[in-house]
């Protein structure tokens, strides 16, 4: 990644902030080629948020790129786990992680996450409990799913108490990003 590799919307139009991107990609690859392993995280680079601003750069195309950095993230972490700790030790690190996935995907359509708190928004449970069922399938019997799809996946809004809260809902989508890519 190189400081403006990313085309930049009109100035009319809405991107993300120049600057802070190139500045986040600058650090993110020099800590991936000097840096210690941990410096930086497949969570990390999942949770960075950048300012929009007119003209700036492409949405999709950073998100994309983001997307590939976390994957490179996560496999530079998975290799050094391994080799510290052995490949063994490595599924019983993602079996604990999906353990704790496939508790909540045992609760009930409707019942998976609480609800917003007061009138904040929250997401439609049937979308989310599809991302449910489809994660059940995976772990079950091996149905196919990647980290992008599940990544990729969007849920409608849902006001009121009859949506699930927000924060949960997307701890739980990124719990499962990080299973699915330490598998992939």
């Amino acid at each position: 990644m190189s400081d403006g590799m990313f085309r930049t919307v009109s100035g009319l139009r809405r991107g993300y902030d120049p600057d802070e991107v190139d500045e986040f990609f600058s650090h993110a690859r020099s800590v991936y080629e000097q840096g210690p392993a941990t410096a930086i995280s497949g969570a990390d680079v999942r949770q960075v948020a950048f300012d929009l601003v007119r003209g700036g750069y492409v949405t999709a195309a950073v998100d994309a790129a983001l997307d590939r950095l976390e994957a490179a993230f996560v496999a530079r972490h998975r290799a050094q786990f391994v080799t510290e700790r052995g490949q063994e030790a490595w599924m019983a690190h993602l079996g604990a992680q999906a353990r704790t996935l496939y508790g909540r995907l045992g609760r009930p359509d409707g019942d998976r996450f609480a609800p917003p708190e007061g009138r904040k928004p929250g997401y439609e449970p049937a979308d989310v409990d599809e991302l449910c069922h489809r994660l059940v399938a995976y772990f079950d019997t091996g149905a196919p799913l990647t980290a992008g799809e599940v990544r990729a996946t969007t849920f409608r809004r849902r006001n009121g108490r009859n949506g699930y809260a927000e924060g949960p809902v997307d701890a739980f989508v990124a719990r499962a990003v990080e299973v699915l890519l330490g598998v992939e």
